[in-house]
C-alpha cells in the first residue's frame, strides 16, 4: 500500500536559506575575485532592501489574516487572493529576491548579483514548481483560478 503525500509541497530547502546561500557564495567570491568595475550602490541598495522588507511584511500580513502559515513546509490551509497577492502569486519570493538584488548592489558584489539566476533557478524549480502542484492538488478548481488570472512573479 502506497503511503498517503505529506500535506506540504516538499520544497527543496527552505527558500530563505537558499537565497542566503547563494548571497553568502556570492560575496565570497567578491572577496577572491573582486570584479574591477562594479561601483557600491548604497542608496539604489537600501532602497532595494527596504521595498523588499516592505513587500515581505505585506505578504506575510495576509497569511496571518487568513490564518495561514506562510512557511513552505507546513501544511497551506487556504489560498491567499488579497493584498500583494494580488498582484503576484510569489510576493515573498519576489520580496527575497528585491532584498538578495539590494545587497548584491550595495555592496558592488557582481558575483552574487550573478548568483542570483542560479539561485532564482533552484527557487522556480525547487520550491514554486512543487508549491503550485501541492496547491493544485489541494484545492483544486480555486487555486486553478487564481493561478490563471495572477502571474507567478508580476
Amino acid at each position: 500500500m502506497a503511503a498517503e503525500p505529506k500535506d506540504t509541497p516538499g520544497v527543496v530547502a527552505p527558500p530563505p536559506l537558499i537565497y542566503l546561500g547563494g548571497l553568502v557564495v556570492g560575496l565570497v567570491l567578491d572577496r577572491i575575485w573582486p570584479a574591477p568595475f562594479m561601483t557600491a550602490r548604497p542608496v539604489a541598495g537600501t532602497a532595494l532592501v527596504l521595498l523588499g522588507v516592505a513587500l515581505m511584511a505585506l505578504g506575510i500580513r495576509e497569511f496571518k489574516r487568513a490564518g495561514t502559515d506562510y512557511k513552505p513546509y507546513r501544511p497551506a490551509t487556504r489560498v491567499i487572493t488579497s493584498g500583494p497577492f494580488r498582484f503576484t502569486r510569489n510576493p515573498l519570493y519576489l520580496s527575497l529576491t528585491v532584498v538578495y538584488a539590494g545587497i548584491a548592489l550595495g555592496l558592488a558584489s557582481l558575483w552574487a548579483l550573478a548568483l542570483l539566476v542560479p539561485v532564482l533557478v533552484v527557487i522556480r524549480y525547487g520550491v514554486v514548481a512543487r508549491e503550485e502542484r501541492y496547491l493544485e492538488r489541494k484545492f483544486g478548481g480555486d487555486y486553478l483560478r487564481y493561478k490563471e488570472s495572477v502571474r507567478r512573479w508580476l
